[in-house]
């Protein structure tokens, strides 16, 4: 075997090492969008970027950006959505990520457990120091918990479209 196809089988091994593993740590609120992204550059690289070209990068940095937006967004809706003001949305970012800090000694589920009570616990927090009503309070958490999950789902699903936009990569290179 060749120098040149060793390398691209590597390179493809990467790339599918990378997008499984990123795929994973989405639900777990980890930056998984930016470990798949890193495995279509490094495929890129490896291979000479004979077909990984400047579309295939903007469009997978692009994906992973409006993943990023996409999940602070929805967050902050349905937040507002089960009547929190956008104070319960901020509440529900910072208790979210300080959550799931906080979570990470415990392996694996630490960190979802510590983001979604986090992102509760902050949202109802914020917004009973708005409107000092404990039902609003509770309905707010209670949508920052659902936003959550509904941004994590909707990564997931840019998670998988990086994913065959890799194996498009594949695909389409030319040897």
């Amino acid at each position: 075997m060749e120098v040149r196809q060793v390398v691209t089988v590597l390179a493809l091994v990467l790339l599918l090492a990378l997008s499984l593993v990123g795929l994973a740590m989405i639900p777990l609120g980890l930056p998984g969008l930016w470990v798949m992204v890193t495995g279509v550059l490094a495929y890129g690289w490896l291979t000479g970027f004979r077909s990984v070209g400047i579309a295939i990068i903007a469009i997978v940095l692009g994906l992973a950006f409006l993943g990023e937006i996409i999940e602070n967004w929805i967050g902050f809706r349905y937040a507002k959505r089960y009547g929190g003001s956008t104070r319960s949305g901020w509440g529900a970012l910072i208790g979210g990520l300080i959550g799931a800090t906080i979570g990470v000694p415990v392996a694996v589920i630490g960190s979802v457990l510590g983001a979604f009570i986090g992102a509760f616990i902050g949202a109802a927090l914020f917004e009973y120091s708005y409107s000092r009503h404990p039902g609003v309070a509770t309905r707010a958490g209670w949508g920052a918990v659902l936003g959550r999950a509904a941004g994590a789902a909707v990564k997931i699903a840019l998670g998988v479209v990086i994913a065959v936009i890799g194996l498009y990569a594949v695909l389409s290179s030319r040897p």
